[in-house]
């Protein structure tokens, strides 16, 4: 089978499509996969930055979406049925072998490039917003780097739990994308944009800041927090080093900085990934849709990893075997 393998760790330059040897499922269900989804940790992965060290080759990919080719008896699916799925490895490719316990029934009214942009980084904000921030309808939510994946889960996540949405944007002509998906207010990242958010806010701050971005703008969003605010930690997008905070200062003003790994929450805590699926599949079946992803053949993977790193991509990017 086909598929685009991680040969350095040199970023998109090191991945090469080619041959592999087909995936074994004797207590897997393997899965045709019509949709790979791409997330910020893949670039991350394959530049060897992410926590998990690998050494190459290997098949990047943890989100997929497709059709069942086999199960192993007593599996909740069947052949033929459409699927998703959150995968170790191996998703950049026409076939990939993943848990039972990972896989998830595909809606009938959702393709599989929607349905893989339901899985890391609107787990990841279900996860962040319900259980770690413990979000309340009427509170305000700050999102940085918006118009990425991870921002464009959280707009949407956020609304869905009756939250006003402060959305702050650094990429020229991104302000309709992040105003089409239901922000209220829509701010360029820029000098001083933190008493910009607290005129906004009539002075008081937000009740919580996802911050998938780090860097420069973590001490900022710090200080618009109100009281009993909490700062979600998603990611370092900004490159720019991972921030420190002093203490004292949350001490002082009753804030919290709160972590939102779910990979080692979902590890560590047995049939938290199907509760988290279940509690984003009651917002899907309440209408909430991803917009359309970016789309690029699997073949065309390198390019795609370039335009991503380039942050050329809006919302998010799916690879198609």
């Amino acid at each position: 089978m086909k598929a685009l393998v991680a040969q350095s760790l040199t970023g998109p330059a090191g991945l090469t499509y080619t041959d592999v040897d087909d995936v074994a499922g004797d207590s897997a269900v393997v899965v045709d996969v019509g949709a790979a989804g791409v997330c910020f940790p893949d670039l991350l992965l394959i530049r060897g930055e992410y926590q998990l060290k690998l050494d190459p080759p290997f098949v990047p990919g943890t989100e997929v979406a497709g059709v069942v080719r086999s199960a192993p008896a007593g599996s909740s699916v069947t052949v033929g049925q459409r699927v998703s799925a959150l995968s170790m490895l191996g998703g950049w490719a026409e076939t990939v072998a993943v848990s039972p316990d990972s896989v998830v029934p595909t809606p009938d009214d959702v393709d599989d490039a929607s349905a893989t942009a339901l899985l890391g980084n609107y787990y990841t904000m279900f996860f962040g917003l319900e259980r770690r921030a413990a979000l309340q309808p009427g509170e305000t939510v700050l999102v940085l780097g918006s118009a990425g994946g991870v921002g464009t889960a959280a707009i949407q996540i956020a609304k869905a739990m009756g939250a006003r949405v402060i959305a702050m944007v650094h990429r020229t002509g991104a302000d309709e994308f992040v105003r089409s998906l239901g922000a209220d207010v829509v701010l360029p990242l820029t000098e001083g944009w933190a008493q910009a958010v607290r005129e906004h806010t009539e002075g008081r701050g937000v009740d919580v800041v996802v911050d998938p971005v780090g860097g420069d703008a973590f001490d900022d969003a710090i200080r618009v927090l109100a009281t009993e605010g909490r700062l979600l930690v998603v990611g370092f997008a900004s490159g720019g080093g991972i921030p420190t905070v002093k203490v004292n200062r949350l001490l002082l003003r009753n804030v919290s900085v709160v972590g939102v790994g779910l990979g080692e929450f979902v590890n560590r805590t047995p049939g938290a990934q199907a509760k988290i699926g279940a509690g984003l599949n009651r917002l899907v079946a309440a209408g909430l849709r991803p917009p359309p992803p970016v789309r690029y053949p699997l073949s065309d993977g390198r390019a795609a990893l370039e335009a991503l790193a380039a942050g050329e991509i809006r919302g998010k990017l799916v690879l198609e075997p």
